[in-house]
């Protein structure tokens, strides 16, 4: 069940996204929007405030599911624009990914979608995040990538299991990076 920021999340951006042209960007960019909002509504940058993102990204996640686009697409799109949201305001891009990319699982997790596919995109979004925001894509990745395991072990065993072959299987992620994250 989502919590209640999560909930205006998703209709918040459920109305800046339906009738956009190109909905990925609109998603993208009223995600980093929502994202700079709340952080600056929090006030102070804590580790306890930075929880919020979680929440938002579970949020428009749901929403995305409910536009017609594909949760892989609509997720990278989530993740890389609260990455650079959170960037924005001032967190740090280890503590941004973590919490998107939880989020992100969370989400595809509410909807019923494929979490394996979910947790790819997610970590590709943070990637591209950080690459834009000039953040280290090495770290980037790994952080993505244990948050994203850690994520769907919680959910459970063989959730985490199909997240650990969908990552290692998908040839866009550094290869390299993917293995010596997963051992």
């Amino acid at each position: 069940m989502l919590s209640k920021l999560a909930e205006e999340t998703k209709n918040t951006i459920l109305t800046m996204v339906k009738g956009a042209g190109e909905i990925g960007v609109a998603l993208q960019t009223a995600v980093k929007d929502n994202v700079v909002s709340v952080l600056k509504g929090v006030g102070q940058i804590t580790t306890t405030a930075t929880g919020v993102v979680s929440e938002v990204v579970q949020g428009a996640i749901v929403a995305a599911s409910q536009t017609g686009i594909t949760l892989t697409t609509a997720t990278k799109n989530v993740a890389t624009g609260a990455i650079k949201g959170a960037f924005e305001v001032g967190v740090s891009t280890v503590d941004a990914t973590q919490k998107v990319v939880t989020g992100t699982i969370k989400g595809a997790a509410e909807v019923g979608g494929d979490v394996a596919s979910v947790a790819v995109a997610s970590v590709e979004g943070a990637i591209e995040a950080a690459g834009a925001i000039g953040a280290n894509t090495e770290e980037a990745a790994k952080v993505a990538i244990m948050t994203a395991v850690k994520a769907a072990d919680e959910i459970g065993t063989e959730v985490g299991q199909d997240v650990r072959k969908a990552l290692l299987s998908t040839a866009s992620l550094p290869k390299d990076i993917v293995k010596a994250v997963l051992g």
